[in-house]
């Protein structure tokens, strides 16, 4: 297991009936690094996102924060240490963007002055025009929205950041350019990131690491040469080759 982990599940166990989504899953998040969960739908990445949010608790094993096991009464304040992006940004459409950046600061009792300030700062990283801040989310792009969901996540400036598949419903043209805005935000912000995807060459892109899972099990984890010169087994190895090239291209 890799040392130093911001987060790590320990024998984790989370079952819905007979159904296991995570099935004694031993996995650790690096800190400051970008971890990248891939797997077909159902294979658990999801669930193992929530369980480090606390939105899911385990049956059997643990979840720990810098080594120290997660406890309920403890996650309201653990949920302040992290930043969450869902698929369609999840923005609240009788609230404005800056009403929307500006819900969990409030909370936490900031003045208008230091969101609106905070706000700004955030448009420039994720290059959002700042005359949108006064826009609800049904006028904003799909690429927009997802900006503003990313913006919200780093209001409070959380160590961790995790992504449940933030650019899942975008058409290709706005998913690749935030594909690269993104990777340059994660670079530049020193995160501790974990990110779920299905798609091999997007978690290829942003990962310091992979882990691919399957049927709610760990089936491999590295970098993405080492997914294709050392699969683990064949379900790995049909994984990295099932990704179709366009006609009259190599793939």
């Amino acid at each position: 297991m890799p040392s130093d982990p911001a987060y790590s599940l320990h024998g984790v166990t989370r079952a819905y009936g007979a159904v296991r989504a995570v099935d004694t899953v031993t996995l650790a998040f690096v800190r400051d690094e970008t971890t990248v969960l891939i797997g077909s739908s159902g294979s658990g990445k999801s669930t193992v996102l929530r369980l480090l949010l606390g939105l899911e608790w385990p049956d059997a094993g643990e979840v720990r924060r810098d080594g120290v096991a997660l406890r309920r009464e403890d996650m309201l304040e653990e949920r302040r240490r992290v930043g969450y992006v869902i698929q369609e940004g999840g923005l609240f459409p009788h609230l404005t963007v800056l009403g929307n950046l500006g819900l969990l600061p409030g909370y936490l009792g900031w003045d208008r002055a230091r969101i609106h300030r905070r706000a700004l700062e955030l448009a420039d990283l994720t290059r959002l025009p700042v005359a949108l801040l006064e826009r609800f989310p049904a006028e904003l792009s799909g690429g927009q929205r997802q900006r503003v969901a990313l913006m919200r996540a780093l209001m409070h400036d959380p160590p961790t950041l995790l992504l449940d598949e933030p650019l899942g419903a975008l058409d290709p043209l706005v998913r690749h350019e935030l594909q690269d805005d993104l990777r340059a935000i994660f670079q530049r912000l020193d995160r501790t990131v974990v990110m779920v995807t299905h798609d091999l060459a997007e978690a290829a892109w942003f990962s310091d690491r992979l882990v691919l899972m399957r049927h709610g099990r760990v089936v491999q984890e590295g970098s993405i040469a080492d997914f294709i010169r050392a699969p683990a087994d064949g379900f790995v190895r049909e994984f990295v080759a099932a990704r179709r090239a366009l006609p009259g291209t190599v793939a």
